[in-house]
């Protein structure tokens, strides 16, 4: 498959978003820097390459199929009108749609500068953690994907649940073709996910006991609801949504707020994992590492504390402090705080200097099934 870049312009690019801090973050499991600065995944239902430089991101979209098949127009019809303006789906240009999808994908309508002007202001570890991690976004992403994505994220780090994803994509997606001898599949149709023959298999393919939820997950939602009940909580309250999502097998509080605020537009889900737990009692709440467990009490009451700090996109925030708090992360706050102490010093160093005045005159397949 081949693809020419296509440019989608974002005004003040640098300050809202970066793909690095944002598609590697723990939100979407798939992204992959196939080259260095170069992103590439599966996006409804086609394979994308992205890349950003100071001013714009420019991406690839390798079409093996015609612009206007149900399967695109479909994508489009799911995005959120908070996110861009609507239009017929039928009327759009072919670039127009992937500009739409992309920008949905990463809720480019939510402005995250004036977000984090309030965040420093009420937050002074805010403020330290903010100089650093510019252009983190929340991805706004296929609730089914999302959902059996953060099934696998128990008790697990980042590269591991990245392999259980893509692993299941193999096994049970739909192969949408070879890139530099790499096969991107898409997400499985639940009902590809559900039974016991399913189960098995993923237990011999390194599953584990998730193996167990996620057929049974799958399941469950088949013969208790419609296909598009998972998409509909998107108009539900946030608590209403939450519950739901709690009554699915294998679906604690953690992972419904990751479903919620990644997947189903409730900007105000603190999803509380180790790391929040950690970055909680260090930084806010330092009575509780009196607490022995995450209780449900006390997971409700670190996250009632963001929403009451940080407001209605507390999910947001929450989701700039989780990646400061990265490993991987680590090196380029380091550099960009010695940075801005260089500067310091040198702006230091010249003021205790008199002033001298001067003149001044940049190939598609067919789906593996196994049931």
């Amino acid at each position: 498959m081949s693809s020419t870049w296509r440019r989608l312009y974002v005004d003040g690019l640098k300050a809202k978003i970066r793909l690095d801090f944002t598609l590697a973050s723990g939100q979407s499991f798939r992204w992959r820097e196939t080259a260095p600065g170069e992103w590439t995944n599966v996006l409804s239902g086609y394979v994308w390459t992205l890349k950003q430089n100071e001013s714009d991101i420019f991406y690839r979209v390798y079409e093996s199929v015609v612009v206007k098949n149900k399967r695109i127009l479909k994508e489009v019809r799911k995005c959120s009108d908070h996110s861009v303006s609507c239009y017929s789906a039928e009327k759009m240009h072919q670039s127009d749609i992937y500009e739409y999808i992309l920008r949905d994908y990463f809720q480019l309508g939510v402005e995250t500068e004036s977000l984090y002007d309030e965040w420093r202001a009420k937050d002074p570890h805010f403020v330290k953690v903010s100089e650093s991690m510019q252009g983190v976004r929340v991805l706004r992403q296929d609730p089914v994907e999302t959902l059996f994505a953060f099934i696998c994220s128990s008790n697990n780090n980042i590269p591991r649940i990245s392999g259980m994803v893509v692993k299941l994509c193999h096994e049970y997606g739909e192969n949408l073709g070879e890139i530099d001898g790499v096969s991107y599949h898409s997400f499985p149709d639940m009902k590809d996910l559900k039974g016991p023959r399913v189960e098995q298999h993923l237990r011999s393919i390194g599953f584990g006991y998730r193996a167990k939820f996620i057929s049974q997950c799958a399941s469950y939602i088949l013969e208790h609801y419609d296909s598009k009940w998972l998409e509909n909580l998107r108009s539900v309250p946030y608590n209403e949504a939450h519950e739901a999502l709690c009554r699915l097998p294998g679906v604690g509080a953690k992972v419904a707020d990751c479903v919620c605020l990644m997947s189903l537009d409730k900007h105000d889900a603190v999803p509380v994992d180790t790391h929040v737990w950690q970055i909680t009692t260090k930084h806010y709440l330092p009575q509780l590492t009196r607490t022995k467990s995450l209780t449900t009490k006390v997971y409700k009451e670190i996250g009632d504390h963001y929403r009451e700090l940080f407001g209605k996109y507390a999910g947001w925030a929450q989701s700039v402090l989780f990646a400061a708090d990265l490993k991987r992360f680590q090196d380029t706050q380091s550099t960009i705080l010695e940075n801005s102490n260089s500067k310091s010093a040198k702006r230091s160093v010249e003021s205790d200097v008199p002033s001298i005045s001067s003149s001044k005159p940049p190939s598609k397949k067919k789906k593996k099934n196994r049931k």
